[in-house]
């Protein structure tokens, strides 16, 4: 068997719902999990709690004075969700219980959502939204008309968004699972939506790097300047910004695309329908979080886009300085072919001027010859003289210039 079967099968029960029945509220808390969050929390959660959390899990549901408390650690974030039974008398949207601030207030600077779900049932509610203090709320059916979700998605001077659910046919299990449904679109909402201040950044940083990509782009048309160092300096330079810039936004952009998709596929889930004249709540939702989720696309492709106009510009930058360079090398090899040629014309008047000084050379030592035997008393006419010398004369001539042809062809 696989050592990590068990393990990989229970990914299936990793993150359950909290299962209950109405009335009730649900106080839900999503943050930042950068630089060792969910440690802190997770040992503030063991300090007011007296419970030591599993350090290796990655969720918890504790029950603590009738209280239902529940811990999940994601990736990039960390949501505590509190279940709080409604008795009679209960005000419709309190104040967290004392528990709840008490890990909570520590770390609100890394707070990214937060929500406060008031479960009703069908015969208790008041009948209408605006009496929950909603205004111009948006309003859906879901889980096949079982149940009725509204909020006006406004924040309370606290920073809580309120939801309220009015439960008709759910049981405890499926309200459970709506709920959560619920949390998920506000807490994957949110965390999508990080990227929209960076993505206004990058729009503006995009604007001045395409300006100067343009007036590269004329520099390098106009060809203005002989050496292409200086040009091809700067456009090196553009190109490690834009690196730079896609490595800050890369891993942003794609944890907004994953998100955007678990929130569409929540909204799905929903299984909404229209109640009365209002605004169904998913359509509420993606008419204002779609453009979202598209912009910061959008920045994404025309930073990709920005970076491969810039890649195409300095190969062509590249490609013309190489056509130089090659036009420069045929310009020395025509310059190299023609020395050579002028040394082999030198070279072969040399060789001639050798052969003549040579030969003249060697005729004045036969004459000196001759001339020695005229003195010792052994006289030689002219003509035996120049019958012997001149086939000898040639016949060395004839060696020298076949020895000079073998060294040049070796």
């Amino acid at each position: 068997m696989h050592p990590q079967r068990e393990r990989l099968h229970n990914e299936l029960h990793a993150r359950p719902s909290i299962y209950f029945a109405e009335p009730a509220h649900l106080h839900h808390y999503a943050f930042l999990n950068g630089d060792g969050g969910s440690e802190a929390l997770l040992a503030r959660l063991g300090e007011v709690t007296g419970i030591a959390p599993d350090g290796e899990a990655t969720q918890e549901i504790l029950t603590l004075d009738g209280l239902t408390l529940k811990w999940e650690r994601h990736t990039e974030f960390f949501t505590l969700t509190l279940l709080v039974p409604r008795r009679n008398g209960d005000a419709l949207w309190p104040a967290p219980p004392e528990l709840l601030t008490a890990i909570v207030e520590p770390h609100r600077e890394r707070l990214i959502s937060a929500t406060l779900v008031l479960v009703e049932s069908a015969d208790h509610w008041a009948g209408e939204a605006e009496a929950y203090g909603f205004r111009d709320p948006a309003g859906s059916r879901v889980g096949g008309g079982d149940a009725t979700v509204w909020g006006d998605f406004r924040l309370t001077p606290e920073g809580v968004n309120r939801l309220l659910v009015v439960n008709r046919e759910l049981n405890d299990f499926r309200l459970g699972r709506m709920t959560r449904r619920l949390l998920e679109i506000e807490t994957y909402r949110m965390m999508a939506s990080l990227s929209l201040p960076l993505a206004q950044e990058l729009g503006r940083e995009l604007q001045a790097y395409e300006r100067e990509l343009g007036e590269l782009s004329d520099r390098n048309t106009e060809q203005q300047e002989e050496n292409s160092r200086p040009l091809l300096a700067a456009i090196s330079a553009l190109s490690a910004r834009l690196e730079h810039s896609g490595a800050r936004s890369r891993q942003r952009f794609s944890a907004t695309e994953a998100y955007a998709r678990i929130v569409f596929s929540r909204i799905e889930e929903l299984r909404e329908s229209r109640v009365g004249d209002c605004q169904r709540l998913g359509v509420f939702i993606l008419r204002r979080f779609r453009p979202t989720v598209r912009y910061c696309a959008a920045i994404d492709r025309r930073q990709e886009s920005l970076a491969e106009s810039v890649a195409r510009l300095n190969d062509l930058l590249r490609t013309r300085a190489q056509v130089e360079i090659e036009e420069q090398n045929a310009e020395m090899l025509r310059s190299l072919n023609e020395r050579t040629s002028s040394q082999l014309k030198i070279q072969k008047a040399v060789e001639g001027l050798s052969i003549i000084v040579i030969s003249y050379y060697i005729f004045s030592l036969f004459k000196l010859g001759l001339e020695s035997l005229d003195a010792l008393g052994f006289p030689i006419a002219p003509v035996m003289a120049a019958a012997v010398l001149g086939p000898l004369g040639l016949a060395i001539i004839g060696v020298l210039a076949w020895r000079i042809w073998r060294v040049k062809q070796h």
